[in-house]
């Protein structure tokens, strides 16, 4: 199962456009010579169950549950902590730039879960969309 694992970490690097000297190649290649069945077991399935909660949260998502916005508040705001951890061991601007960006994503995120749904989609459930244009172009003209 472990054949060639340091050609596909070369690979990777490659596809990547690594330095094949940097930090992030170095990790692929130490972790493709400490691999064994097991590991790639368990990556294996964490990989599948990862994409599988997405997949679920996806589905939520698109359906408008309640539960998946839940969730997606919830998976928003698991990043968080390590990304206020990295801020603080090794700030930078782009560090410190994706911290604030996910944080107001959360907020806003929040806010509509709190508001139970925005005013865009309430107004659009009452209105149909092309009922909505008709009324905008008629306020723009009356204006």
């Amino acid at each position: 199962m472990h054949r060639n694992v340091e050609d596909v970490a070369e690979r990777v690097a490659q596809v990547l456009h690594l330095n094949p000297d940097g930090k992030l190649s170095s990790l692929f290649f130490e972790l493709a010579s400490h691999s064994s069945d097991r590991n790639l077991w368990i990556l294996a399935l964490g990989t599948l169950a990862y994409a599988s909660a997405s997949s679920i949260e996806v589905y939520g998502l698109w359906r408008e549950r309640q539960w998946a916005q839940w969730l997606s508040l919830l998976s928003t705001a698991l990043y968080l902590p390590p990304q206020v951890y990295w801020m603080i061991h090794d700030p930078s601007w782009l560090k410190s730039a994706v911290l604030v960006t996910n944080i107001v994503i959360f907020l806003f995120m929040l806010r509509l879960r709190i508001n139970g749904r925005s005013s865009v989609v309430r107004s659009i459930q009452r209105n149909p969309p092309c009922l909505l244009a008709i009324s905008l172009a008629a306020t723009m003209v009356q204006e």
